[in-house]
């Protein structure tokens, strides 16, 4: 028996065949590559590696995942959109793959539940949903090839979620885009972050956004992205009616 099949034989998610019994409930087919599957859902904690040491978890499918996205994604809006430009397109494939838009697409399929690691599940990031759906999305195009993943795709992601007019007025960084205004305005701004020296358990750090040197929004956040987004944020709607008509 070959390594990878000990693996599968003797990992906890497959007891009882439930893994596979959930996971067929979710691509509509029995899978072919059982040991690909495995290894979407293995988490780099388990430190499973083959016999030439490389390891086996999910990481690597995420790349493939990530490449096959967006290039159906991309072939989608390129057929249903003919006026939209280069920069157009883009703006859109980007919206659609956003790690903000995988993360819900890995919650609907419940992806964490199939998870193998021994991190309490609790203790992970959101980020965990996203990464687990474009692993998903790589092992069933190194299983089944382009057009299954393809289907898969129109399936999941297409039919449900991609609507043109919804896509247009989606935000996926509220920052970006009010740095694009403030450009566009010929408007100075700032990001003043500083560690914050609250009394809770993780670290935080505060921001405070200026435009033309005057404070305009303030935010906090365990992070200086997610801080900066959160202030980003409520400058946009301080200033939406000026930032949508400057567009």
């Amino acid at each position: 028996m070959s390594f990878i099949r000990n693996i599968l034989k003797n990992s906890r998610a497959d007891k009882g065949g439930n893994f596979f019994l959930l996971l067929n409930t979710i691509l509509g087919y029995k899978v072919k590559n059982k040991s690909l599957y495995i290894k979407a859902f293995t988490h780099r904690s388990m430190n499973i590696k083959d016999k030439k040491g490389n390891a086996i978890n999910y990481e690597r499918l995420e790349f493939v995942g990530d490449a096959m996205l967006s290039a159906v994604i991309a072939a989608y809006l390129f057929e249903k959109v003919p006026h939209g430009d280069e920069g157009y397109l883009t703006k859109m494939r980007s919206k659609v793959v956003s790690r903000e838009h995988l993360n819900e697409l890995g919650k609907e399929l419940k992806l964490i539940d199939l998870v193998e690691s021994k991190i309490p599940k609790s203790n992970f990031g959101n980020n965990i949903h996203g990464n687990l759906f474009e692993a998903l999305v790589g092992a069933i195009y190194l299983d089944k090839g382009y057009k299954y993943c393809e289907q898969f795709i129109y399936k999941r992601v297409i039919k449900p979620h991609v609507d043109i007019e919804t896509l247009e007025g989606r935000v996926i960084s509220y920052k970006s885009l009010l740095i694009e205004w403030c450009q566009k305005e010929k408007k100075t701004f700032d990001y003043n972050v500083y560690e914050d020296t609250g009394n809770d358990d993780l670290k935080h750090f505060s921001v405070k956004l200026s435009i033309d040197d005057k404070v305009v929004s303030k935010a906090r956040a365990t992070s200086k992205k997610k801080a900066e987004e959160k202030a980003s944020k409520r400058a946009f709607f301080a200033f939406q009616k000026e930032i949508t008509k400057g567009f």
